[in-house]
């Protein structure tokens, strides 16, 4: 691949950026500047902060990464849309929209979908409030500031009021090029009693260029609403990966949110579902599958503001080599959230005697009349099963890749799209090592 531009993240990159960006509206340059200048006065997070007290980012250094366009469209295999018929589909490298798709019958329904950049010029009031929300704060740190004000692409749905989306949409970003950044932002807005489903997924061109991915993912479901969303993060190990997503659940919504983890050098994400309406629903599928020295690090937080509402999380994570996970998951429920059911879980399989998996469940609970459970449980390869399936003819590849796609299969049961169970499956089954003999 081609070398990126030299220009790391400064105030002249920034200028530049917005010169090159003279079509967007007025208000969106002026968010920007505001970002940029909050940036500009802020200092990284550091371990003193209790997020970050286990995810050192002392080795990230920001000015080796740029934001210049890729010289050519990535061509990297998508994984969730294998044998899938897609509604649409959004293709970008880099952070820069190559391709855009929509049925013309969705479109005719007043459906948006494509590129953020080109949406926000053309579809500049939706775009607009839809930012106004706030769903991910601009200002919750530094990567938050960044992203607002130098993001170059990203994905933007909204599907009005009764209108349900048969056929999955699909869009995959890719990073091309040595010191190749992606900041990029996705905004899904879904109208009372609509459906959907967004299959999203990044990948890297090769394996060995660094690489940086700064992101937001906003969802707001009106009453009614169902979305089923799929984010597989799959970059190479030699890519940051910062971002900070979060969904409101309004009243008699639905919501399935599914994540995989399986690449970066190190990632630090903040999920959240805010449950904002009466008798609204969650679920949140993780899983997580580490190798060599990654550090993945996720933040979950299940918050319910209203009555009746429920959430059930669900995160698994394999762990090989030198690697480590960290998950953080939080229960709050406001006092208004009475009736509340909320679950949340994380197992972890331990592949080697040197990764480490730290897991911190919490509640916070304000109302007197609930119900909410955690658990985490860590624990290493039983011998005992790899010498019965090996008895019966496995090696012992074989037996342990069984082992760990039977640890995952409770997520993969939870999960209703065939292509995605199956791009899961597979993806960690081509990544497990053969055990040491203990």
């Amino acid at each position: 691949m081609t070398a990126i531009a030299e220009s790391g993240f400064d105030t002249s990159a920034f200028e530049a950026l917005l010169n090159d960006r003279t079509a967007e509206p007025k208000w969106l340059s002026q968010r920007r500047r505001d970002s940029w200048k909050a940036f500009e006065q802020t200092a990284w997070p550091n371990g003193k902060e209790e997020e970050w007290m286990r995810t050192d980012i002392r080795l990230f250094k920001l000015d080796k990464f740029s934001s210049a366009p890729a010289a050519q469209p990535g061509s990297a295999a998508a994984l969730l849309s294998h044998g899938v018929e897609l509604g649409g589909r959004i293709e970008s490298t880099n952070g820069r929209t190559d391709l855009s798709e929509l049925d013309a019958d969705l479109a005719e329904q007043g459906v948006i979908f494509g590129g953020l950049s080109q949406v926000a010029i053309e579809h500049s009031d939706a775009v607009e409030k839809a930012f106004a929300r706030g769903v991910v704060s601009p200002t919750y740190d530094r990567f938050a500031m960044l992203n607002d004000a130098c993001w170059t692409g990203g994905v933007f749905l909204q599907v009005p009021k009764g209108v349900h989306i048969e056929k999955p949409l699909h869009a995959i970003s890719r990073l091309g090029g040595e010191g190749a950044a992606d900041l990029s932002k996705t905004v899904v807005v879904l109208g009372d009693g609509a459906e959907a489903t967004l299959l999203m997924e990044t990948l890297s061109e090769d394996a060995i260029a660094a690489g940086l991915h700064n992101g937001t993912i906003e969802i707001v479901l009106g009453r009614g609403a169902k979305l089923r969303f799929v984010s597989l993060q799959n970059w190479n190990n030699r890519t940051w990966h910062f971002a900070h997503q979060k969904a409101c659940v309004g009243r008699e919504a639905q919501l399935q949110w599914t994540i995989g983890a399986l690449g970066a050098r190190l990632a630090k994400v903040n999920q959240q579902v805010a449950l904002v309406g009466p008798d609204a629903e969650a679920q949140v599928n993780g899983v997580m599958f580490t190798q060599g020295k990654q550090h993945l690090c996720y933040n979950t937080h299940q918050h319910h503001e209203a009555a009746y509402c429920r959430s059930d999380l669900l995160y698994k994570a394999a762990l090989q080599d030198q690697s480590r996970t960290v998950w953080r998951g939080m229960i709050k429920v406001d006092e208004a959230g009475q009736r509340t059911d909320a679950y949340q879980r994380n197992d972890n399989l331990m592949l080697s005697k040197d990764a480490r998996a730290d897991s911190i469940p919490g509640l916070e609970i304000e109302a007197d009349d609930v119900r909410c459970t955690h658990g985490s449980t860590s624990g290493r390869v039983d011998d005992h099963q790899i010498f019965y399936a090996m008895a019966r003819g496995f090696t012992r590849q074989e037996a342990v890749r069984m082992i760990v796609t039977g640890f995952f299969q409770q997520v993969f049961d939870r999960i209703t799209i065939d292509s995605v169970r199956e791009a899961l499956g597979e993806a960690i089954g081509a990544r497990v090592q053969d055990l040491p003999n203990q």
